[in-house]
């Protein structure tokens, strides 16, 4: 056996979940080792060129709170940035960027590649080395082996991946890349359950073949945007995306060919995203439903590539063509890359720890597609975790687990290793139960501390959050103790803030209460400290829901009840009585961490919470007289 080089941490595959792992294990102090199959698509984008979005846009923002990289690089390289749902509550606000696609990419390697401690190189790894339970390295195509302390399977649609456009298929990765082929044995070999899931992409056009007369324009916002808490670009250059529709014709041809469809004629095999489905989904998922929305993504600043955004399908191409040319704009359109179904291996995420360590093989941990998600932003989410915990177990220390009540990272995590998924996984606002507390613009707040924690955290950037934390807290001093008393000066300046009449003694902080009162049309009249705009939104946002934010924060206390009662390792559920016999098998299989996230899995009851209390209040007892009597 060859050895090529020993590292702390090896990351198997340089998407968006493994350059977050491979840069975070690195930046902790380990010696790390990124292993892409191929040095020129670091962190490519193979569907859409966006970041962010509804619920995807939060868990960004709280990579980039971590010390992760996606945020920084999204802003670095965005050509339009726009605020989702600005109609609704703050819980649901959503930052989405549209990326020059080579230049993320570009730029990520870039990164990399200056990572002190990480080496980036172009391998094929084909067979885990495990010895005695723990991983201890990896062995390329070439036969070099890379022996490890940790490991990091960030594999993405890579796993036996297989392409299909109608009736062709072949075997490849996306975009025509390799795919990784052997790997999948071995991790069967290693007593690791795959599943089969397919994702997909629409066509790309020639913008020159496009008429934009016949689209409605989408522009950027006019306010600057970032994701990162340490970007402070203020304008930037920004390409409008376009809006149009299909209809009956375009229907009419994909119900005519969908005998053709590969998910029709069984040539599909893999399962399929629910909330990102192909067109000919949609069609016969919706047949009342006249047109579907399309939207035209630039693909970047230096090409002609535009994204059919919502236009997803594995047809054959002589139906794309047709049922495009349907559509307004897009009558006269070059298609420049087919769209096509990607089918791929993944693990049952059921088989993690919440840590993303799995639990039948010490220091193999697993993050992004690879544990049957979708979407680069779970991917990124994923990786930052798993490599914190990777480099944590190199060092001896406590890993990080956030909770479902601090991130939608946690909730994220939380919904793979307690509920599982049968179809690829996709964050959304709807499934966090503590939304009014997880909002984007308190990501800081809520995960700065965790990442300094971990050393992820960089002076700079600390400095930073530890100013806008004593900029909001001096604030909202000043609000709580500015009263203000119902005579003529103060209703005149109430006058001048276009809000009503005081009657009572009331508090600046009482003010900000009403909706249409906002810091900055109270700064200059009552002569308040001038705060800078994310500080400013902070307060306006926690004082105007200030009470339904207290009720959410008491049921997250009345749940953590729950959730620091750990459940040991150990544990024989079998021998606990009164369990259902559905719920024993889903605690030996899932083995919880706390009654918290027992009570979280599907086929376990509140009944069966109340047995395991019981359970634990019992050995609590005998554990204290053995203690006794000693």
């Amino acid at each position: 056996m060859f050895v090529a080089g020993e590292y702390d941490v090896i990351v198997i595959g340089a998407g968006h979940a493994g350059v977050e792992a491979a840069l975070a294990a690195a930046r902790i102090g380990c010696r790390t080792l990124l292993a892409t199959l191929s040095m020129d698509n670091i962190a490519l984008m193979p569907c859409n060129p966006s970041v962010g979005g509804p619920g995807k846009g939060h868990l960004v923002r709280e990579l980039d709170a971590l010390g992760g990289e996606m945020g920084i690089n999204a802003d670095k390289t965005c050509i339009q940035f726009r605020l989702l749902n600005t109609g609704k509550g703050p819980a649901v606000h959503a930052l989405r960027a549209q990326a020059d696609k080579k230049l993320y990419q570009f730029t990520m390697k870039e990164t990399c590649e200056r990572q002190a401690h990480l080496d980036v190189k172009q391998l094929l790894v084909d067979d885990l080395l495990i010895e005695n339970g723990a991983v201890r390295g990896v062995t390329i195509e070439t036969g070099e082996t890379y022996l490890c302390r940790t490991a990091v399977l960030a594999t993405g649609t890579y796993l036996r991946g297989r392409i299909i456009i109608g009736e062709t298929t072949y075997t490849s990765g996306p975009n025509g890349q390799r795919a990784a082929l052997k790997l999948s044995d071995s991790l069967r070999q290693a007593g690791i359950r795959l599943m089969r899931f397919k994702t997909g992409t629409p066509a790309r056009v020639d913008a020159r073949s496009l008429d934009y007369d016949k689209m409605e324009i989408q522009p950027g916002d006019e306010e600057a945007r970032n994701f990162s808490f340490m970007s402070d670009e203020v304008t930037r250059e920004q390409i409008p995306c376009w809006l149009t529709y299909t209809n009956e014709a375009t229907h009419k041809i994909l119900r005519d060919n969908i005998s053709r469809a590969p998910m029709a004629n069984g040539i599909i095999e893999g399962i399929g995203p629910r909330y990102c489905p192909s067109i000919e989904t949609k069609i016969m998922r919706f047949p009342d439903k006249a047109a579907h929305q399309l939207f035209l993504e630039p693909e970047g600043l230096h090409t002609n590539e535009v994204y059919v955004q919502g236009m997803s399908t594995s047809m054959p191409m002589d139906v794309q063509l047709a049922f495009l040319h349907t559509i307004p704009g897009l009558e006269h359109c070059h298609v420049m890359r087919a769209g096509y179904a990607i089918e791929y291996d993944c693990i049952d995420p059921l088989q993690l720890k919440p840590t993303l360590e799995f639990k039948t093989i010490q220091g193999f941990f697993s993050a992004g597609q690879a544990n049957g998600t979708s979407g680069y932003e779970e991917a990124a989410a994923q990786g930052i975790i798993a490599g914190i915990n990777a480099a944590m177990l190199v060092r001896g220390e406590e890993p990080l687990v956030l909770k479902r009540s601090e991130a939608y990272i946690g909730v994220l995590i939380d919904d793979l290793v307690t509920k599982g998924t049968q179809e690829p996984y996709r964050i959304m606002t709807s499934r966090a139960e503590y939304r009014l507390l997880l909002r984007q613009d308190n990501a800081d707040l809520r995960l700065t501390e965790y990442g300094r924690r971990v050393e992820l955290v960089s002076d700079a950037r600390y400095a930073r959050f530890q100013a806008k934390k004593k900029e909001i807290e001096q604030a909202m001093h000043v609000l709580r103790q500015t009263f203000l008393t119902p005579n003529a000066e103060t209703q005149q300046k109430l006058s001048a803030v276009s809000t009503g009449e005081i009657h009572t003694v009331t508090t600046l902080f009482d003010l900000l209460r009403r909706p249409e009162v906002k810091y900055a049309s109270l700064q200059p009249v009552f002569g308040l400290p001038i705060l800078s705009r994310a500080a400013e939104q902070q307060i306006d946002i926690s004082i105007t829901y200030d009470g339904y934010i207290k009720k959410q924060q008491d049921q997250v206390d009345r749940m953590e009840k729950l959730e620091i009662k750990i459940l040991p390792e150990t544990i024989d559920y079998r021998q606990i009585p009164s369990l259902r016999d559905e719920a024993r098998e889903k605690l030996m299989k899932i083995r919880p961490r706390s009654v918290g996230q027992a009570g979280r899995i599907s086929g376990v009851s509140p009944a069966d919470i109340s047995v395991l209390l019981v359970y634990l209040e019992q050995q609590r007892r005998q554990k204290e007289a053995a203690h006794e009597l000693s």
